[in-house]
């Protein structure tokens, strides 16, 4: 049993990518990390190489049983949490592979976009974000000074997207881009209703990092996007709350 002083944090989607390397920068600033993974085995793996201070964690954020046994087996193993991380997350269910960016987000306009795949992608970015957040707020208030950081992206801002000049903007659409403005007023939600608490809510964008999210076309490496997320897992008591920020500091909204 890891010792009780050492802070507890948990990651979603810390099996591989920037998921994976937050847990590793949380676990060299001290913490006993919780790996949370769909696939036990990956996660398995995965906490193997964060090292002696992590522990896999079977986390689907789009089951609720799932979330429940998570929250469970916290409670009685540390009886807490510092840190939570809300990384998982997917950007489509059905590009073919091959398919580029812009040729996807031609068959995801609002127009044309299926019902289906823009319910299954806000089911995880937004809604299981929701539910984890729910499920360990108990664990969370248990901590003395608790943080939740929610992995947004710029492509979720209104703000740029709405600028005639922003280079992205033909590919803003209701799939995933949206999923993290929505993500993104949840986390707003969040910090106003948790502002009394002490507990911090912020949204990060970690930048375009090459992972599997985008088939490796990211240009930063993840030890780069897994910076500013960290920084906010380990604000301080004058630290802000209810922010969006890169590691070139505030994203408009």
């Amino acid at each position: 049993m890891a010792s009780q002083d050492k802070p507890v944090a948990l990651v979603t989607g810390a099996n591989k990518g920037i998921g994976l390397q937050i847990a590793k920068d949380l676990a060299a600033h001290g913490f006993t990390v919780l790996v949370g993974s769909r696939n036990l085995e990956l996660g398995e793996t995965a906490a193997q190489s964060v090292g002696a201070d992590a522990r896999a964690l079977q986390l689907d954020v789009t089951d609720q049983a799932s979330i429940a046994a998570a929250a469970e087996r916290i409670r009685s193993e540390f009886g807490r949490l510092d840190v939570l991380v809300n990384n998982a997350a997917i950007s489509h269910t059905r590009r073919p592979p091959g398919m580029s960016v812009e040729e996807y987000a031609k068959s995801t306009l609002p127009s044309n976009v299926s019902l289906d795949e823009l319910r299954a992608v806000f089911e995880t970015n937004v809604f299981g974000v929701v539910a984890v957040t729910q499920a360990m707020l108990p664990l969370l208030r248990e901590a003395p000074a608790a943080r939740i950081v929610n992995v947004s992206s710029g492509a979720g801002s209104l703000t740029m997207n709405a600028a005639p000049d922003f280079p992205w903007r033909s590919i803003y659409g209701p799939v995933y881009p949206a999923s993290k403005t929505a993500l993104n007023a949840m986390t707003l939600a969040m910090a106003i209703e948790l502002e009394s608490t002490g507990i911090k809510v912020n949204a990060v964008s970690p930048g375009f990092a090459a992972t599997a999210l985008n088939n490796f076309a990211g240009t930063l490496t993840v030890q780069q996007a897994a910076r500013e997320p960290v920084r906010l897992a380990l604000l301080g008591p004058d630290g802000p709350t209810g922010t969006f920020s890169g590691e070139n500091g505030p994203i408009p909204w």
